[in-house]
């Protein structure tokens, strides 16, 4: 599974993560000011702690069950993010072509983690 795979930053599920954090800064940007302190950093704290979650399941994969352990936290804010999504379109905030190109790479995410975690000892290191 890990392949030529020799840090977490070449992983793709961290590399979407990356893609969808970026885009999801730049569409929030557009929100209402009255939203920047409550939806806004709701929504960007989701989507960038997906990518930090991943980094630290890397250096945890010594130990398979630590290894699930924070892929799960990944993907629990992986469908954090994907409920502020939804709170965004349903405000109107984000349109629907963009909200479903993110909901599409959010699912990917949450897929690609999943096997990861059915693959933990894949990612198993020596010593």
């Amino acid at each position: 599974m890990r392949g030529s795979v020799t840090d977490f930053e070449r992983l793709e599920a961290y590399r979407e993560a990356r893609v969808v954090a970026v885009r999801v800064f730049e569409v929030t940007k557009a929100f209402p000011p009255e939203e920047c302190y409550a939806l806004v950093n709701q929504f960007r704290r989701s989507v960038r702690s997906i990518g930090a979650q991943i980094a630290e399941a890397w250096g945890k994969r010594r130990y398979p069950r630590h290894f699930v352990s924070k892929l799960s936290d990944a993907d629990a804010e992986q469908l954090e993010a994907r409920h502020w999504l939804v709170v965004a379109v349903d405000c109107g905030y984000i349109r629907s072509r963009e909200a479903r190109e993110l909901r599409r790479r959010l699912d990917r995410i949450g897929r690609m983690l999943n096997v990861m975690m059915q693959k933990a000892e894949q990612f198993r290191t020596k010593g």
